[in-house]
């Protein structure tokens, strides 16, 4: 899908552990197209830019990753706690820009 004017990006600054979790489970990402390599190919220097479409489905492999137990069957590891926190972010952004 390619943007229109009134689109309005979501600039976030994705590094560390949190980067790592979410480069880890790009391979749910195959709907979306492009997103996956996007998200693979970002190192975390400078923000990254995500349209409404591109949260939509962050979001739903976020909730889905972290509900299986087979992937993360312990909540206290970091990579869980990592992947929560950003999960939370990205939707209270969404909630900010898209819900209000």
């Amino acid at each position: 899908m390619k943007p229109g004017k009134r689109d309005i990006p979501v600039k976030i600054k994705i590094q560390g552990r949190q980067l790592e979790e979410l480069q880890a489970h790009t391979v749910h990402m195959c709907e979306a197209y492009g997103l996956d390599t996007k998200v693979y190919n970002y190192k975390g220097v400078r923000p990254i830019s995500f349209y409404r479409w591109d949260l939509d489905c962050l979001i739903d492999v976020m909730d889905y990753v972290l509900a299986d137990k087979k992937k993360y069957p312990d909540p206290y590891d970091e990579g869980y706690i990592a992947l929560s926190s950003l999960n939370v972010e990205l939707k209270r952004r969404y909630k900010e820009l898209y819900e209000s």
